[in-house]
C-alpha cells in the first residue's frame, strides 16, 4: 500500500518524516514541485512543493 504525504506549510522535513514514520509508513520517494507565481516582471518561483511516496511497513500490513 502506498501513500503520498506532503509537508505542510507550518512543518520542515525533519517533522514530516516523523509523521511517516509514526503511521507505520516508510518513504521510498520524494517528490519537489515548483509552484509559481504570476508577477509584473513575468512567472516567477514562489515556493517548492515536496512530497514523499511511502509504502507500508510489513509488520504494519
Amino acid at each position: 500500500m502506498k501513500k503520498v504525504f506532503q509537508v505542510e506549510k507550518n512543518e520542515t522535513i525533519d517533522d514530516c518524516l516523523n509523521r511517516i514514520k509514526q503511521e507505520g509508513y516508510q518513504p521510498v520517494r520524494r517528490i519537489e514541485k515548483p509552484v509559481f507565481e504570476e508577477t509584473d516582471n513575468g512567472i516567477e518561483p514562489a515556493e517548492q512543493n515536496i512530497q514523499f511516496e511511502a509504502i507500508l511497513l510489513k509488520h504494519e500490513r
